[in-house]
């Protein structure tokens, strides 16, 4: 391949004087797009223009998995080696190809998922050859289906949902109803909506908010997470893919309840459609008035800058992803202080995922008290579940909080595939518990699954039938744990990789009748001493495993 080109680099780099450290991200973004990679060369101009230590660059462009040091010789494919991905054995691919296994994609609904060179490809893949590669049996668009369709209603049209068409579907009234409040007021309807944050931990989301609008600091950043990259999820993908301006709207009615100026969105650098989808919605909304300054004529100015992460699951948690977006390394802080207090370069920052930006502006445009009759007394509301594995019908799916795990597989998703029996669900994503065929009857609610000993979670519902080997399952989930910790803690780091250890051994048939005694002696560690949430729950899905089948612990594959 021709050496690099230097001259080309001075005018992409240019747009990033001003800015400083925190935009280092996108310079590397720009330089690996320029040339593939990134050159020596291009990582010494950028320490100068931005005045960040080359040492720390490299740390940077080290610490993420999809910064490159090196050209490729070759395109490259990805392709997904999690779960549900592996349920038939992967893609075959011809050989002379080179391959990358990959953690999950967010595509875990048209499972088995590929890339190639970063851009996913569901079904086939062009590599310049004289013909095409084909992937999997089939092609096809996320299903999107459920008994309601709220968060959804501009979902699944085949296309993305255009400003105009948005409105046209009452898009944008909600902040125009939250303009004629005043912030606590708004707050006020949201406390009273019951909402509780949709990533996973369910914390009130108006608690949240008001936290950070009581803070003494002026200056106040707004974040939307949409960083999911846990095996199972890919709600927010088709969220911002199908209906962009549905969370837009939702980050800045949380500008304007906190008194924030300024908002981000921090987006998976795997969510290459969705972030570009991202940026036409925004500049669709500032011509409009919708952003910028005094938004709708109300004194009130306020933008959004999006932001790609590089390959890091780390970086879903809350302070790994603002370490990101100011030019460093993802490592989670030691909390407290809390985001609300001392967040974004130390200011009180609000953050929110992209389901829960998206029910703000339901609740102000119909009301907290309707808003709060749907779902439950303690789930108010509409949840969105990820169904993927051995199901008819793999898809995003929306209910009111309180429907049957049963509902959800037998009735919307057409029951197992292949005519095979339930073996069991794993609910909650890989930090979630097992579900057996006795708790199908569970209601879906944070309170129900949690009385079940079953978290929640971010509502991934990952399905296997009673020929799945839960053995490597559970190994496979373990390696993600592993392969994802960033090594700041050492009871995640040496916790996660002793897990595999001992799955591996357990998968092989060497049996250990202590193994699963000490696979609860690390979880309890990790739990107990790990810095962030990737630590502390890395363990719940083996424990639940552990606590509902301790047989397959115990005996050999072949039941000896």
């Amino acid at each position: 391949m021709p050496d690099p080109d230097p001259l080309l680099l001075s005018p992409v780099l240019d747009q990033y004087k001003l800015a400083g450290r925190t935009s280092l991200l996108p310079a590397l973004h720009a330089v690996q797009s320029l040339y593939g990679y990134i050159p020596e060369f291009a990582a010494e101009s950028i320490a100068r223009q931005l005045k960040v230590p080359l040492a720390e660059v490299y740390g940077v462009v080290t610490f993420y998995s999809h910064f490159r040091t090196q050209s490729a010789a070759t395109r490259s494919i990805q392709v997904c080696k999690d779960p549900a991905c592996r349920l038939d054995g992967g893609i075959k691919i011809p050989d002379g190809i080179q391959v990358e296994d990959v953690p999950c994609m967010g595509l875990c609904d048209m499972a088995p998922a590929a890339a190639v060179d970063g851009i996913s490809a569901d079904w086939t893949i062009d590599l310049g050859l004289s013909k095409r590669l084909p992937l999997s049996g089939r092609m096809h668009k996320s299903h999107i289906g459920g008994d309601v369709s709220i968060l959804t209603r501009n979902c699944g049209k085949g296309q993305v949902t255009t400003l105009l068409d948005y409105r046209a579907s009452g898009g944008y009234t909600g902040l125009e109803n939250a303009l004629r409040l005043t912030p606590p007021e708004l707050i006020a309807q949201v406390k009273a909506s019951g909402l509780v944050g949709r990533g996973g931990a369910a914390f009130p989301t108006g608690v949240k908010w008001e936290s950070a609008a009581a803070a003494s600091d002026s200056t106040r950043y707004v974040i939307c997470n949409a960083d999911e990259s846990e095996p199972g999820t890919f709600k927010d993908r088709i969220l911002l893919e199908d209906d962009p301006h549905h969370m837009i709207e939702g980050l800045i009615i949380a500008g304007y309840a906190i008194g924030a100026q300024k908002g981000y969105v921090y987006i998976r650098v795997e969510y290459s459609e969705a972030y570009q989808v991202i940026l036409h919605a925004l500049d669709e909304a500032r011509q409009a008035g919708i952003l910028g300054k005094n938004i709708l004529t109300s004194g009130f100015s306020f933008d959004i800058e999006v932001r790609q992460g590089a390959g890091a699951y780390v970086c879903g948690e809350e302070t790994a992803l603002f370490e990101s977006i100011e030019g460093k390394r993802g490592l989670p802080r030691i909390k407290p202080p809390f985001p609300t207090t001392a967040g974004l370069f130390g200011k009180p920052t609000v953050i929110n995922n992209v389901e829960t930006l998206c029910n703000i502006p339901e609740i102000l445009r119909e009301g907290a008290q309707a808003y709060s009759a749907r779902g439950t007394q303690k789930s108010t509301g509409t949840k969105l579940f990820c169904l993927s594995g051995d199901v008819v019908r793999p898809g995003l799916y929306e209910l009111p909080f309180g429907a049957s795990l049963r509902h959800l597989i037998e009735d919307l998703a057409g029951g197992m595939a292949n005519q095979r029996g339930f073996g069991a669900a794993l609910v909650g994503g890989a930090a979630g518990g097992f579900a057996t065929a006795a708790e199908l009857d569970t209601r879906l609610s944070f309170e129900d699954m949690r009385s079940a000993g079953i978290p929640l979670g971010a509502g991934v519902v990952m399905v296997f039938d009673e020929t799945r080997d839960l053995r490597l399952i559970l190994l496979r989930l373990a390696q993600f744990f592993a392969e994802e910790s960033c090594g700041k803690c050492f009871p995640c780091q040496l916790g996660t990789q002793r897990q595999v250890e001992i799955l591996h051994r357990v998968v092989d048939g060497q049996i250990d009748k202590e193994d699963p005694t000490r696979l609860s002696e690390i979880a309890q560690t990790m739990t107990d001493a790990s810095i962030c949430g990737l630590g502390q729950s890395a363990a719940m899905a083996i424990q639940s495993a552990n606590k509902r089948w301790p047989q397959i612990f115990t005996a050999r594959q072949d039941g000896r």
